[in-house]
């Protein structure tokens, strides 16, 4: 009895890497000081003074099932990259280098090097390199079309400019940076809501008005907008007393998150936001259509804004001038208040 008679087919794992190769290469600098393929990956830090490393890990859940069914697997890599890169950016790191995970039960090379060349496509995006991965074929594990990816992403900043909410006060103005799109959450309830409604997902349906119409599953497939270039200007320029990234648990949960980091003084700080300058996409109107209390949808989505910063209200405009060039739209959406934790959405 052979490997391959269990389900493992190690020829192909060969082949996935010689197909991944190149679009590895195309995310290395300088730092990179070997090739994929090593034990591990060698990564020269550069010229920091007093670097802090911060590191974060996540995945894109069950928006998989839906990349499956509608053969649209390189999206998902930029989906598990931006997860990653765009949670170490809420505290100032840079992205630095990628590893990625995939575990699947009989993808084939073709299929699996499409993923993988999503992940290297979200690195360029971000501005890092991708040293390294893992390609797991567990059958038995996974059903077969499954799969499973996860990514780990390690940046660094300068100790003195890290963010940690220390810089934050009552009175910052809280800017909202434009999503993309649904990104990479609350896919779960997506699924049972289309299911529940047998809503034809091929059906055309308008992102944006006056835009061209697109099929709701690419719409809902659109991938996770990754914020590193955009906000590297801000960051050099110290203009960011605080971040958070609007991931599971929509604007309620995670707005509070950038108040008060663990291991720092904790600061009895709020947020309110004025529910009439957030720019909500049809997308989101068209999911609480389905069955959906108004009050679940924002504990639940972005809502359309995928970042919000606390910064100084003198220099809102400047900071709104910033991103223009890298095509995120931002806007004012609330205040930093005392007296309470936690957000009100008014």
């Amino acid at each position: 009895m052979e490997y391959r008679d269990a389900g493992v087919d190690r020829e192909q794992g060969y082949e996935i890497v010689d197909r991944i190769r190149t679009d590895t290469r195309s995310t290395h600098d300088e730092r990179v000081l070997n090739e994929v393929g090593s034990f591990g990956a060698l990564y020269h830090l550069g010229n920091y003074r007093d670097p802090v490393l911060v590191s974060g890990t996540d995945g894109v859940g069950t928006k998989l099932h839906l990349a499956v069914t509608h053969d649209a697997l390189e999206g998902v890599g930029i989906d598990c990259v931006a997860m990653c890169v765009n949670d170490i950016l809420c505290h100032g790191a840079k992205p630095l280098f990628f590893l990625d995970y995939l575990a699947y039960a009989d993808l084939t090379a073709e299929q699996a090097a499409r993923v993988v060349s999503g992940v290297a496509e979200g690195c360029r995006r971000a501005g890092c390199a991708l040293v390294g991965g893992e390609s797991a074929q567990m059958p038995g594990t996974y059903r077969s079309g499954d799969f499973d990816i996860a990514g780990f992403a390690v940046g660094a900043v300068e100790r003195e400019i890290m963010i940690t909410g220390r810089t934050i006060n009552e009175g910052d103005t809280l800017v909202g940076l434009a999503s993309s799109g649904v990104h990479s959450n609350g896919f779960s309830l997506i699924r049972a809501l289309l299911e529940d409604q047998a809503v034809d997902l091929k059906r055309d349906f308008e992102a944006e008005p006056g835009a061209p119409a697109a099929p709701l599953w690419k719409v809902l497939l659109e991938p996770t907008r990754i914020y590193t270039r955009a906000l590297a200007p801000l960051l050099e320029a110290g203009l960011i007393h605080g971040m958070a990234h609007i991931t599971g648990g929509g604007l309620y949960e995670n707005v509070p998150r950038m108040f008060n980091s663990p291991g720092w003084v904790k600061k009895t700080l709020g947020a309110r936001i004025d529910r009439s300058r957030l720019r909500v996409p049809a997308i989101f109107d068209y999911l609480q259509s389905l069955g959906v209390d108004g009050e679940e949808m924002f504990h639940t989505f972005n809502m359309g804004t995928g970042m919000v910063l606390a910064v100084d209200p003198a220099l809102v405009e400047e900071v709104i001038k910033k991103l223009e060039p890298a095509g995120v739209p931002a806007a004012s959406i609330g205040t930093v208040i005392s007296g309470g934790e936690g957000l009100w959405i008014d």
